[in-house]
């Protein structure tokens, strides 16, 4: 009987302990780009933390939006205020999982898991016209181009829709 209760309340506690697990959906740009990261290296790179550390700022020099965002929370821009890049480079080294490595790095800093990914928008699919002028511009910057000379949102959408054939793929 005492061995039914004492596996009952290690059960119970290693359910409240996974229910405070963190999940991808909350911290969805800290996974999405340790992921990302942790992909692009070699196996003899994740072995040594001031090689994977290295190779980040090299990440974060082309990251944009949000992962520009986290890599200037981690400390991988020259411009960042702070540096926890090795809260984030040790652990991956020791080949810990992304979860857990996205715990850790919100244990130092919560903004990290405050990051959201922006809702893409299916340009194939959209009325350009109900679009705001903010949104034609994500849509432009998105695709690494510029529109030096529009004004009015008419331009935008000229723009948009001369790119378009270039950008969007038409499945049949």
């Amino acid at each position: 009987m005492n061995k039914l209760i004492l596996c009952g309340f290690f059960l119970s506690i290693f359910a409240i302990f996974e229910s405070y697990a963190l999940k991808a959906s909350d911290c969805e740009v800290c996974f999405a780009v340790v992921e990302k990261f942790a992909a692009g290296l070699t196996s003899d790179e994740k072995k040594d933390s001031k090689v994977i550390e290295n190779k980040f700022r090299t990440y974060c020099k082309t990251a944009k939006n949000k992962e520009h965002r986290f890599c200037y929370y981690l400390g991988g821009l020259e411009e960042s205020a702070t540096g926890i890049l090795s809260e984030m480079a040790k652990p991956l080294s020791w080949s810990t999982p992304v979860d857990k490595v996205c715990e850790k790095l919100k244990k130092k800093d919560n903004q990290i898991c405050d990051l959201r990914f922006e809702k893409s928008i299916d340009v194939k699919t959209v009325d350009l016209k109900k679009l705001k002028v903010r949104d034609l511009k994500k849509i432009l910057s998105d695709w690494d181009e510029t529109c030096e000379d529009c004004i009015e949102k008419g331009d935008f959408i000229k723009r948009i829709e001369v790119l378009k054939p270039k950008y969007v793929r038409e499945d049949l």
